[in-house]
């Protein structure tokens, strides 16, 4: 009965060529708008590392003016840590992993390629496990490396094809800001959108192109590139003034396997604070924080209040041309009830004229979803380029949101068949009800 069906809704598309078309491009434009606006969506409100969620803790302390707080969006303790504040806590064993960093940048160089500055991440060795940062070749040095710091280096896997055209560089040697590194690990694709590790150089920002031990932070006395607050009126005269200093600039992570380690680690931030506020520090109200990915994320402001008014408006886009499919199929059924009324005075029941039409929706729903999904891809391949093309100015990750992915193609196959099924209820029944008689005196 349904291949039944589905041959008189064929017959039915043929009759009405371009009724049909006006309805198919209605339900597959509300569909597309709806698909590049949530893939965005999806990209920029995802947690990265998910699975890690109840496992990574980013560290917060509020040093900061007692005066003032470090800034009203926040309505909280600063995203980063001062120097001495990390260097304590890292020495402890409570954490199952522990990472202290920062971007910088310096000029790298090998062999016959030209030197060129290059974003760098200074940070501890565990900062590969514990984000789980796939190799290509290699892995990351040890923490033994760290301090003193040991001259090696690794690549991510662009730097690595810029430097040795994409071979396995583990052991072979760069100049970094004029000293000779060793490479010990090169990094595969890796771009977590977003960049939630580190929020500083921007929501959606590009990996870095090399990673150094944090050790080479303070002996070659490395600028911080990203973001530095600081507050009162301290000398920061030299490099070792700014560490021992209030300022934050540090980012700081834990892995806390489970409860107890958490109130362990806890209960050590209160600690110090305790000791810290005895002598002065920390004369705001106590807020140390362990924070999981998800909520630094929130509390980051990763994705805004416009993002979601889009997805709004997307929405209300679609209902628009669901309502305009409405009216269209209403009048299709209608402009075919001659037809309806020759089937029903043979013998065809009100529910299976109703099946019949609600299969003809369906097929409807079908070439929309398809087409939509075509519409989407197009676009968002037009905004990938479009980013793409404005790269060389603007150091950034957003074209990288813009590709259909798995969530994407199965939004498409929801809202065509909810939606498009949805509109086509009214008018298959209304038909169903329309008396024969009437159509067979026209006959």
């Amino acid at each position: 009965m349904q291949g039944y069906y589905l041959r008189l809704a064929l017959k039915s598309f043929g009759r009405n060529p371009g009724l049909t078309a006006l309805m198919v491009l209605a339900i597959a434009l509300g569909i597309a708008v709806c698909i590049m606006t949530l893939t965005v969506y999806h990209a920029m409100s995802g947690n990265p590392i998910w699975w890690k969620n109840d496992r990574l803790y980013t560290v917060m302390m509020d040093n900061w003016d007692p005066l003032r707080g470090y800034r009203q969006s926040f309505k909280g303790p600063p995203v980063e840590m001062t120097y001495k504040d990390t260097r304590y806590l890292m020495h402890s064993s409570i954490p199952e992993r522990k990472v202290v960093m920062y971007a910088t940048n310096g000029v790298i160089s090998a062999g016959a390629v030209p030197a060129k500055n290059v974003s760098a991440r200074v940070t501890s060795a565990d900062f590969f496990a514990m984000f789980e940062v796939p190799f290509l070749y290699g892995a990351g040095w040890s923490a033994a490396a760290d301090d003193p710091a040991q001259p090696v280096i690794v690549l991510s896997r662009e730097e690595n094809q810029k430097l040795f055209g994409g071979a396995n560089s583990v052991g072979r040697s760069v100049r970094w800001d004029d000293r000779e590194f060793r490479v010990v690990g090169v990094l595969d694709d890796w771009f977590p959108q977003p960049r939630y590790f580190d929020l500083n150089g921007g929501s959606f920002g590009e990996p870095d192109d090399v990673y150094i031990p944090f050790g080479w932070g303070p002996q070659l006395e490395l600028l911080n590139g990203e973001e530095t607050d600081c507050w009162g009126s301290e000398k920061l005269d030299t490099f070792k003034d700014f560490m021992a200093s209030e300022c934050v600039w540090l980012q700081m992570w834990v892995e806390l396997p489970d409860a107890a380690s958490r109130e362990r680690m806890q209960a050590l931030l209160d600690g110090y604070w305790a000791e810290q506020h005895k002598t002065g520090r920390f004369q705001r109200p106590r807020d140390n924080r362990l924070t999981n990915v998800a909520d630094w994320l929130k509390y980051n402001k990763v994705v805004d209040t416009d993002n979601r008014v889009l997805v709004g408006l997307a929405f209300a886009f679609l209902a628009v041309c669901l309502i305009n499919t409405v009216g269209l199929l209403l009048a299709k059924f209608l402009n075919g009830a001659a037809v309806t009324g020759v089937r029903r005075a043979l013998g065809a029941s009100r529910r299976q004229v109703f099946a019949q039409h609600l299969v003809e929706v369906g097929v409807l729903a079908v070439c929309g979803a398809l087409l939509g999904l075509g519409l989407a891809t197009l676009g968002l391949l037009a905004v990938h380029h479009m980013y793409a093309a404005a790269h060389a100015y603007l150091r950034g990750g957003y074209q990288e949101l813009m590709h259909v992915d798995s969530v994407a193609l199965l939004w498409a196959v929801i809202l065509a068949c909810a939606a498009t099924l949805a509109a086509g209820l009214y008018p298959a029944w209304r038909v169903g009800r329309l008396p024969p008689a009437v159509y067979l005196k026209s006959q």
